[in-house]
C-alpha cells in the first residue's frame, strides 16, 4: 500500500522517434494527410466537372429552345435548312472545345495528385527505411542472413513500386498525347464541316 506523499506525475520529454513503432504511426499519419489532401483536390476537379456540365446544359437548352421556335418559324424548306444548318454548324465547335475543357480540368486534377503521391511515397519509403535500419540495429546476434534476406526483399518491392510508377506516368502521358491529338483532329474535321455547309 502505497503511504508516501501526494502523487506527482512524471514528466517525460517527447520520444525521438527511435522506436520503429512511432516511425511506422508517424508515417501512416503523413500518409492519411497525404490522402485527406487528395481526396480534397480530386473533389476540386468534381466541382469544376458539375459547373462546366450545368453551364454546358443550361446553354444547350436555351439554345435547343430557339431552335425549336427558329423551326416553327420557317415557312419554307430553305428557310428551314438554313436554320437547321446555322444550329448544328456551331455544336460540332462547341462539343470539341467542351471536350478540351474537360480534359483540362482531369489533366490539371491528375498531375496535382500524382505530384503529392510521388512526394507522399518519397517521405514514406524514408521513413520506412529508416524503421528497417532501427531494426537491423537492434535485431538479434545471429540473425544477420535473416535480415539481409529481408533487406533484399525490401530493396526488390521499392524497385517494382518504382517501375510502376515510371510506367503509370509514362502511360498517362501518352494517353494525354493521344487525347490532345483526337482532339485537334475532331475540331479540324468540325472546321471542314463548316466550311462544306
Amino acid at each position: 500500500m502505497f503511504t508516501g506523499g501526494p502523487f506527482v506525475p512524471l514528466h517525460f520529454k517527447e520520444p525521438e522517434m527511435n522506436n520503429p513503432a512511432e516511425q511506422i504511426i508517424a508515417t501512416n499519419k503523413a500518409n492519411l494527410e497525404a490522402l485527406e489532401g487528395a481526396a480534397t483536390k480530386a473533389y476540386a476537379g468534381l466541382e469544376k466537372l458539375v459547373e462546366l456540365n450545368l453551364a454546358a446544359s443550361k446553354a444547350a437548352l436555351g439554345e435547343t429552345f430557339s431552335f425549336a421556335q427558329a423551326v416553327l418559324s420557317a415557312k419554307t424548306p430553305q428557310e428551314f435548312m438554313t436554320v437547321q444548318t446555322g444550329f448544328f454548324q456551331p455544336m460540332a465547335e462547341k462539343s470539341v472545345a467542351y471536350f478540351q475543357h474537360v480534359q483540362s480540368i482531369a489533366t490539371e486534377g491528375s498531375a496535382d495528385i500524382t505530384k503529392q503521391i510521388e512526394a507522399t511515397m518519397v517521405d514514406a519509403q524514408k521513413a520506412f527505411g529508416a524503421s528497417v535500419d532501427q531494426l537491423v540495429k537492434n535485431a538479434p546476434a545471429g540473425s544477420e542472413a535473416a535480415v539481409a534476406a529481408f533487406q533484399n526483399a525490401l530493396s526488390q518491392s521499392q524497385k517494382a513500386v518504382e517501375t510502376a510508377q515510371a510506367t503509370i506516368k509514362k502511360a498517362s502521358a501518352t494517353a494525354q498525347a493521344n487525347f490532345a491529338v483526337a482532339t485537334k483532329q475532331a475540331s479540324d474535321l468540325a472546321k471542314k464541316a463548316a466550311k462544306a455547309v
